[in-house]
């Protein structure tokens, strides 16, 4: 496709590779408006006529999407390379926003929900991965640091949309399908030009630069990796289910709070002598989404220099004790109750940065954006399954005649309990088996900026996926457990 093909992106020599990570945060500071949908939900219910599970409906499916395109897509964005995928993720999600207004201004529901959640949806998915494997090859002395500038972009998205949003609401109108309209409209558009930058501005590493990269990691004995595992054969190893299950749970328990923040603070201090108002539980939303940012930059980063596994341990086991510390002791102080709620969102926004870094090390960078994508189905069922335990727990105990701590009392011994068992998914995790390493001819990817090249880099792609799939086929005839030889 010309432009966007991948040799077109190739750097040429000299090129500053610190350019690189604002073409990313340029998605994902755009992508992450999502996180800004609540300011949304009112106007929409008032002017559409829907409740509150209608209005909700939109974000839900888009995450949902986020996660299952991301594994569908991953290996094609690898092989098409940076630019295609971000212009792919740039198309989708801002149709997605004119879609959406397209259907306020029809007073039409499932078309917002089709726009936003549908097509929007896989622009999410698209977007959140297409930098990953891009920054990891050109920061191989400080992966984690990389990737977490990057997604911690995703995190501090909603701290421009939501004040943003609110202002345009305001402007024009925010209980008129009219008022609405023009706010999803001018989010796709402009948002369409700041994509545009990242587009133009995304590079793969040059040949050059790929010869200096053991200069930038002579100071740091780990960083590199001198295997390379396929898409294909990670989901085979116990290392990916593993790193799965530590991540699903760690979202979980984040996302557990973050959903029901406000009113959790709230109930927490309803009948004590520090009775908390909404006014102040809105202010602790913040507090946590500031958080919830600051981490993805700040403990990625922190994995460079202690290792993924013991930052992870830190993740899960202080997690733990930090909700015993919350179930025991929290409702007797508002600053402990929102310094430890802190520290555990700063946890879960630390452990979608830190993961592609830890998947890099396991499975080298040769499809690892790939491998990123499959891995975040564990957010697809952590954001299904991290509100439904608190919700459905708090629901039921108010029917009980529950009330303050007790409402969340269960909730948080059984995220202390998820917290545990990825403490331990943590601790088993190994280096991968050498069977499953990818031959260093097969996991070579040209980094010439000539069509020549690149036509190599594809040809080797669609061999490896060819190969996968005979392989498999031969597998499952021979009903062996060898690993595919390529």
């Amino acid at each position: 496709m010309g432009f966007l093909a991948r040799e077109r992106t190739i750097a040429p020599p000299g090129w500053n590779r610190w350019l690189v990570p604002p073409a990313a945060l340029a998605i994902h500071l755009s992508i992450g408006q999502a996180y800004a949908w609540s300011v949304f939900k009112t106007p929409l219910e008032k002017s559409l006529g829907i409740t509150g599970t209608q209005s909700a409906l939109p974000f839900q499916l888009g995450i949902v999407m986020l996660g299952l395109s991301a594994a569908v897509l991953g290996t094609t964005v690898e092989r098409r390379g940076p630019r295609w995928a971000m212009f792919m993720s740039l198309v989708c999600f801002c149709s997605g926003l004119l879609i959406s207004a397209a259907g306020v201004w029809a007073g039409q529901y499932w078309v917002v929900v089709a726009g936003y959640g549908l097509v929007g949806g896989i622009g999410l998915g698209i977007g959140y991965i297409s930098p990953v494997s891009t920054l990891i090859k050109w920061f191989p002395d400080r992966p984690g640091m990389a990737t977490g500038i990057a997604i911690m972009g995703f995190g501090g998205g909603a701290l421009i949309a939501s004040p943003w949003s609110t202002s345009m609401l305001t402007a024009f109108g925010n209980t008129s399908t009219s008022g609405i309209g023009k706010a999803f409209l001018v989010h796709g558009i402009a948002y369409a030009v700041f994509m545009t930058v990242g587009v133009l501005l995304i590079r793969l590493p040059s040949k050059e630069f790929e010869a200096a990269k053991a200069e930038l990691a002579k100071d740091r004995p780990k960083a590199v990796v001198p295997h390379n595992v396929s898409a294909n054969n990670a989901i085979k190893t116990p290392q990916f289910w593993l790193l799965w299950v530590v991540l699903c749970f760690n979202v979980t328990a984040g996302i557990g709070i973050l959903e029901k923040a406000a009113p959790m603070l709230v109930d927490f201090f309803k009948e004590s002598s520090t009775p908390v108002a909404t006014a102040a539980a809105t202010g602790f939303v913040a507090l946590l989404s500031a958080a919830n940012m600051a981490g993805r930059i700040v403990w990625s980063s922190t994995s460079d220099l202690v290792g993924r596994k013991n930052i992870y341990r830190l993740y899960l086991g202080v997690g733990a004790l930090l909700y015993l510390l919350l179930l025991t002791m929290g409702s007797t102080s508002v600053p402990l109750f929102v310094i430890g709620a802190m520290v555990i969102l700063s946890f879960y926004g630390a452990g979608f940065a830190t993961v592609p870094a830890y998947l890099r090390d396991l499975f080298g960078t040769y499809q690892v954006g790939a491998i990123h994508g499959r891995l975040l189905t564990a957010w697809s069922v952590a954001g299904v399954l991290g509100p439904l335990i608190v919700n459905a727990i708090a629901d039921a105990g108010k029917k009980a005649g529950h009330t303050g701590p007790d409402l969340y009392a269960t909730s948080f011994y059984i995220m202390i309990g998820l917290l545990v068992v990825g403490f331990v998914a943590n601790e088993l995790i190994r280096p991968v088996d050498p069977r499953f390493h990818e031959p260093k001819a097969a996991a070579a990817v040209p980094a010439t900026g000539d069509a020549a090249g690149d036509q190599t880099t594809v040809a080797r792609w669609n061999e490896a996926e060819a190969a996968d799939t005979a392989a498999e086929k031969a597998e499952d005839a021979d009903k062996s457990e060898g690993v595919v030889q390529k």
